[in-house]
């Protein structure tokens, strides 16, 4: 692997987990653009020295590339638990949790070269947020269109 496809993958993660953390920036979470870009960057990094090991030590060290991977996996389900917060009688910030471990997933993805895989994961991770939010914006204002009523009528 030469140093423009090292740079390549580099830059390709910083968009593409930028693009999952502004939309958590946006919305005011736990976790924004800076945590998500380094979370995928880290990964990403982890898993192109796991690949630079498998082939300098390959045939005179038992080398297992997905053991680090395995190893990112774990890490990011350490760091997501601290984006989760019970308040209230609810539990908020599972969905920031869960986007973190997907754009680690993401990282994996840029380190080994599935940049098709990548970049659709990010568009529906995307999709997702653009179109759940979108659906929970109108469901809120007609349940508050409803409550409004209620309070008239009990009036």
């Amino acid at each position: 692997m030469d140093n423009l496809e090292v740079l390549l993958k580099i830059f390709l993660i910083v968009i593409l987990a930028g693009l999952i953390g502004i939309d958590r920036e946006l919305r005011h979470k736990p976790a924004g653009a800076k945590t998500h870009i380094l979370v995928g960057l880290g990964s990403t990094i982890f898993t192109l020295v796991s690949l630079y090991m498998y082939v300098l030590y390959k045939g005179t060290s038992p080398v297992d590339p997905g053991r680090i991977a395995a190893q990112v996996v774990a890490g990011i389900g350490f760091l997501g638990a601290g984006t989760i917060i019970q308040s209230g009688g609810s539990v908020i910030g599972l969905t920031t949790a869960a986007s973190l471990w997907s754009v680690a997933g993401i990282g994996l993805a840029v380190g080994c070269g599935m940049y098709y895989l990548a970049i659709v994961s990010t568009l529906i991770i995307l999709f997702v947020f653009f179109v759940i939010n979108k659906i929970s914006d109108i469901l809120e204002n007609k349940i508050f269109e409803i409550e409004k009523k209620n309070k008239k009528i009990k009036k």
